[in-house]
């Protein structure tokens, strides 16, 4: 019994110091491309169109938005943003509709997902000229007043002018419809790692 416990050890032995067995058992290290990351700046303009309507008639803070780039977007002849690109994120700062101002809302972006599937975070907002605020404009005054001006001596020549009044028509709702074309706003720099190759 001893001497076949005894061979059973010196032939694993010379199985794990063997050099064709270790050979295999070794993995072989691959050289790995260096890569560097693109920096696309803080204020590039991102071309995309809206996934789906955000109102704030039903659209809360937090409500999760979608948004798809519409060309491609080039940086030192690599394609950093594919068309069909998926941007997601969230509405944020809703105001309700009051008497003299519109509802108003603003978009953040948070990240990027390629065709490919690889997601990237993003911080940026879709652009609006108003500080990327989607409506707050003021409403039509609900009444106009009339009033004479006299040019020269009164009851000669006199016109009647029309001043709005005091009081103004209650707000209407903010729409983003579905489809709309609209621009996202980086408002931090974006570092690409991850680009596709045709």
């Amino acid at each position: 019994m001893r001497n076949i416990i005894s061979i059973l050890i010196i032939g694993f032995g010379v199985m794990l110091f063997s050099p064709s067995i270790a050979e295999e058992v070794m993995p072989v290290q691959i050289d790995v491309r260096e890569y560097d990351s693109i920096e696309v700046p803080a204020g590039t303009f991102i071309p995309v169109e809206n996934a789906q309507e955000i109102s704030t008639q039903y659209c809360q803070d937090g409500y999760k938005v979608q948004f798809i780039s519409t060309n491609d977007l080039y940086m030192h002849e690599t394609n950093i943003i594919p068309e069909s690109t998926v941007f997601t994120g969230y509405v944020e700062d809703v105001h309700d509709p009051v008497v003299g101002t519109n509802a108003s809302f603003k978009v953040k972006i948070t990240k990027m997902i390629l065709p490919d599937g690889f997601e990237m975070p993003v911080r940026g907002y879709l652009y609006s000229s108003n500080n990327n605020m989607f409506g707050g404009e003021m409403t039509e005054p609900a009444e106009w007043i009339k009033m004479p001006h006299y040019q020269g001596n009164i009851g000669i020549n006199t016109t009647l002018q029309i001043r709005p009044g005091r009081t103004r028509k209650k707000g209407a709702h903010a729409v983003i419809k579905a489809g709309e074309d609209g621009l996202i706003i980086l408002t931090d720099p974006l570092s690409v790692t991850h680009t596709l190759t045709n």
